[in-house]
């Protein structure tokens, strides 16, 4: 039985509600693929020490903010958990990270030469409208200098977001976008506005800020590794149900 605020739920109930809200299925791969992952660390000998879990614990409990002993024990409280189980998740998250070092560390330096062009960046603006006349119209009244980009995004965008960001989408890469959108884009001038094209049944002005090109940074290793982990991963789990 589970205690939550002076009312009890039974464990029945929570499968209940995870089959109702079609949840059950993702959770039950989450414990196989942590299963894969135990039985993959424990075949090539990768261990957590418990001063590497003490190590993560303090290093999360300031991140949290929980810097005395009756925050800690408050927070675990909330969230239903033992201290013990707190700590096994942090050994799992370990786990999993260095069981991703050990099968592909060596392999993200190649990944990325043969898939450099994918990271490249462009530092991105944009206008997205419901309509192709719509967004011809504004591009037109932004070259013949009647209203400025930024006014353009900020009165007319879709998204509120953007509009009060005046059109700014942030550092964006190749691969984040279609072929055929993404060669459009890397192939203009910093500063050039585009003109309006269809993109998942919205009409979009695009104005590029810059472009990044790409280096192996520490956040893109991370990036790739996890690509790769989580591309074994599935494999292993559908070797596991199907095979």
């Amino acid at each position: 039985m589970i205690e939550f605020k002076s009312k009890l739920i039974a464990f029945p109930e929570v499968i209940t509600y995870l089959k109702n809200n079609l949840q059950l299925k993702g959770l039950c791969s989450q414990i196989l693929q942590q299963k894969i992952i135990n039985q993959a660390a424990a075949d090539r000998n990768i261990q957590i020490t418990p001063e590497e879990i003490q190590i993560e614990a303090e290093k999360l409990r300031y991140e949290k903010r929980l810097f005395k002993a009756s925050d800690t024990l408050g927070w675990l409280a909330d969230n239903l958990i033992s201290s013990d189980e707190w700590e096994a998740g942090i050994r799992n998250h370990l786990l999993s990270k260095r069981l991703a070092e050990h099968l592909f560390g060596k392999e993200v330096e190649r990944y990325f030469w043969e898939n450099k062009l994918n990271y490249d960046q462009v530092v991105l603006y944009q206008i997205i409208l419901p309509e192709q006349n719509s967004a011809q119209e504004i591009y037109y009244q932004i070259e013949e200098g009647e209203l400025s980009f930024y006014e353009a995004a900020h009165l007319y965008d879709v998204d509120e977001t953007r509009r009060n960001r005046c059109g700014y989408e942030g550092k964006l890469y190749r691969w984040s976008f279609e072929p055929d959108v993404a060669a459009i884009i890397f192939n203009a001038q910093p500063k050039e506005l585009l003109v309006p094209m269809r993109v998942n049944h919205s009409s979009c002005i695009f104005m590029v800020e810059d472009f990044i090109s790409a280096t192996l940074t520490p956040e893109i290793y991370q990036e790739i590794l996890h690509k790769m982990f989580q591309e074994w991963l599935l494999a292993e789990l559908n070797y596991m149900l199907y095979a």
